[in-house]
């Protein structure tokens, strides 16, 4: 299990990052996000669409259980931050976020199918 707080830092500091709800939308359309990781608060019709087009893409999609404020506070940045856009790992694990939530999906996923039948 990684630290995604870390992670999220070191992506910011070494690597390419976007910042913002309408950047996270633009490359995710245009299919130039490695991944992105959504804030708790991120407002519904803004995370519904990214999850639509990141699903279209193949482009992992993680959701951060801290607010905009937190996930503002971890990039280092005096401003609220609802979306973030990795382009460029850098120096971090970050891509391995994707795995380990591919993972939750699919063990998620296994317990619904074992509860209906």
């Amino acid at each position: 299990m990684i630290d995604i707080d870390k992670a999220i830092g070191t992506a910011v500091k070494t690597g390419k990052v976007l910042f913002g709800a309408e950047k996270a939308v633009e490359s995710v359309k245009l299919n130039r996000a490695k991944l992105v990781v959504l804030a708790s608060n991120c407002p519904r019709n803004v995370m519904d669409g990214i999850k639509i087009y990141s699903r279209f893409n193949n482009i992992p999609l993680v959701i951060y259980k801290g607010d905009s404020i937190d996930l503002g506070a971890i990039c280092g940045k005096p401003f609220m931050v609802s979306a973030l856009t990795v382009r460029e790992p850098g120096d971090s694990d970050i891509l391995k976020l994707s795995e380990e939530a591919k993972r939750e999906e699919l063990e998620a996923e296994e317990a619904a199918e074992d509860t209906d039948a």
